[in-house]
């Protein structure tokens, strides 16, 4: 979440007049995340999050998003739900651009992951996955794997200024992944960025899930591969294995991975750092004008990079 569009009271007041939640009672920005602009609306009628889409999420995906977020709700899973106006409609705009509402959901994000936290991010996980199941809605994942070497190919100047040398390495690693990168594993509609600030948590439980605007069709293991990176390393950089054995665990609980899926959790893993680190990048070297946010720093999964690249056994498996 973040903030880039900024919405004064007169535009305020004319999107709410398109709702029945009551007069506002406190607005403010929510400066954390990359996306889309993110506000906290309070009103006579309860707490909403308003989003406001920016120029990295694709309007023509919007429905696919909003089609998600009501289908999980409707399913029973923990996640925010898109409020339709009074026509019905849940897509609105404001200044100009693309907007919606959602329900706000209370929990807590982690500020320090432990093993049984991790083993409850593996079960909201595969809780996903199973909630999805159905949605008849596909989306090509557009920061796949496909994409990487595209878009490595206009920042080599960016990662040469980042750390001298850098170039070299990430060719390396980007044909290591293409010849490698495997085939025919379960697909299905996963979330692709379950990050810690995306999960809340209620007495050391899961309790939800926010931001599904990277959601794509994909590996299933690809989306346990992105969250194991988010939540098992150290803050010095090293890989915690007893957290990811827990993550997984938890995940395996609802939903058992497939020999074949394990196998290829080390490569999904390598993989998966690499998409962050090239949108990081991507930010570091083009940050947007304005925004109440700092970019996040690229360096941290170059370091997660070289760690997927030293080819140790990182998973426990047998």
């Amino acid at each position: 979440m973040a903030v880039y569009t900024h919405i004064d009271d007169e535009a305020l007041e004319a999107f709410l007049a398109e709702y029945d939640i009551g007069r506002p009672l406190a607005f403010k920005g929510i400066a954390e995340g990359v996306s889309n602009s993110n506000y906290l609306l309070e009103t006579e009628k309860g707490r909403f999050i308003l989003t406001v889409y920016e120029a990295r999420v694709d309007a023509a995906d919007l429905p696919y998003f909003l089609g998600l977020m009501r289908w999980l709700a409707d399913a029973g899973y923990p996640s925010a739900a898109p409020v339709p106006g009074r026509d019905g409609e849940a897509l609105r705009t404001i200044g100009g651009k693309p907007a919606t509402l959602a329900t706000f959901l209370t929990g807590m994000s982690a500020t320090r992951a432990d093993v049984g936290l991790c083993r409850e991010v593996g079960r909201g996980l595969a809780w996903l996955h199973e909630a999805a199941a159905g949605y008849p809605g596909r989306r090509a994942n557009t920061l796949g794997h496909d994409h990487w070497a595209r878009m490595f190919a206009h920042l080599g100047a960016a990662a040469e200024r980042l750390k001298p040398g850098l170039v070299a390495t990430i060719d390396g690693d980007l044909e290591r992944l293409a010849a490698g990168w495997p085939a025919d594993l379960p697909q299905g509609t996963i979330h692709a960025d379950f990050f810690p600030d995306n999960v809340f948590f209620r007495d050391r439980t899961f309790a939800a899930a926010i931001d599904f605007y990277f959601a794509c069709t994909d590996a299933l293991a690809y989306d346990v591969a992105v969250t194991l990176n988010a939540w098992c390393f150290e803050a010095e950089g090293s890989f915690n294995i007893t957290k990811s054995q827990a993550l997984i665990a938890g995940y395996e609980e609802r939903r058992p991975l497939s020999r074949v899926e394990h196998d290829a959790l080390p490569l999904l893993a390598h993989g998966a750092a690499m998409r962050f680190f090239l949108t990081r990048l991507a930010d570091w070297a083009h940050p947007a004008k304005g925004a109440l946010i700092t970019p996040k720093d690229p360096l941290e999964y170059e370091r997660k990079l070289a760690v997927h690249r030293a080819g140790v056994s990182l998973f426990g498996f047998s």
